[in-house]
Formats: structure tokens, sequence, C-alpha cells
């Protein structure tokens, strides 16, 4: 299981790591660490060094990369939003994703969230309801939204992912 089903809540609150656009998933998962991607927990040690070497000793429990257009970008690498997850991170917030790391990410139990980013920086607290649909930056004072993500988003990210849902539920559950 990737992540536990107490990880994902309807609200969550941490600080926001910026990063720019085209965020490739060799950027996340770096493709010299090839070797890894059969040791997930060894490779989220390394989850978006090459685009901050500094971001996999800083990053929390419940934090938060907020990206801008395209993030995740390149190979389909399950294992890149895998290794987000496994790292501690809470949910990613961009502009846009690429379709495959988008899929990706809800099917390992990681809330990717389309958003505004703009008036989002690096070290900014933040707490996200995800069934509102509301980003507040409590840094700022100001208040964001994004679609809310569908019911049955929110069963696959509360049941650890998609397998873990068509396992728990014997199906796909609506």
């Amino acid at each position: 299981m990737i992540n536990s089903p107490e990880n994902i809540k309807k609200t969550c609150k941490g600080r926001a790591f910026k990063f720019g656009d085209d965020i490739s998933t060799d950027l996340i998962a770096p493709g010299r660490l090839f070797h890894l991607r059969s040791n997930l927990a060894e490779l989220a040690k390394y989850v978006l060094e090459d685009a901050d070497p500094e971001f996999p000793k800083k990053v929390k429990q419940g934090d938060f990369i907020v990206g801008g257009k395209n993030f995740g970008l390149g190979s389909s690498r399950e294992h890149a939003p895998a290794i987000i997850k496994l790292s501690g991170v809470g949910a990613v917030l961009a502009k846009s994703f690429a379709r495959i790391f988008f899929r990706n990410s809800i099917n390992v139990g990681l809330p990717a969230l389309i958003c505004d980013t703009d008036r989002i920086d690096e070290g900014d607290q933040l707490k996200i309801d995800l069934e509102k649909g509301i980003i507040k930056n409590i840094t700022k004072g100001i208040e964001l939204s994004f679609n809310p993500l569908p019911e049955v988003m929110i069963k696959i990210l509360n049941d650890g992912g998609l397998t873990e849902h068509i396992i728990k539920n014997r199906g796909f559950n609506l």
C-alpha cells in the first residue's frame, strides 16, 4: 500500500514548496536512480532533488508541492507521484498537470489539484478543503478556489489509491 487511508483527510494543512512550469517526471524521480524503482521508500529520499537539492531534506508530513503549468510531464512513471506521496506531501497544486501524471496521482492516493498558483509563494502556510474546493493561504490571509474533487475521487484517496479501493470494495464503487 502506498499510503494509508488515514493520511488523506477532507482538509489538510502544511507549507508550500514552490516549483515552476514543466516539472517533469525526470525531475521528480531522477532517471539516474532508475535502479531504485523497486524500492520506492528509498527512491522517495531523492524526490525532486534535481529540481531543488534541499527539498528531500526540508519536506515534512502534510506539506504541499506547488507547481505551474504542465506538472508531471514526460514519461508515465507511476512511481513519480508515489514517491511524492511517500515523502509526506499532502497534495500537489498546479495550474495544469500532464494527464497521465494526474491520473497516476489519484491512482496512488495523492491529491492533485488544478488551481491558480500565482498567489502562493515558497513557505506559505496553506489549509486545503478537498470537498469545498478552497485553499486558504494562511500566510497571506487570502482564499483561492479549485474545482472540488468528486466524491468518487475522495473515496479512492481515502482508500489509499485505486488498487486498494478496488480490493476494499470488490470492484469500483461509485
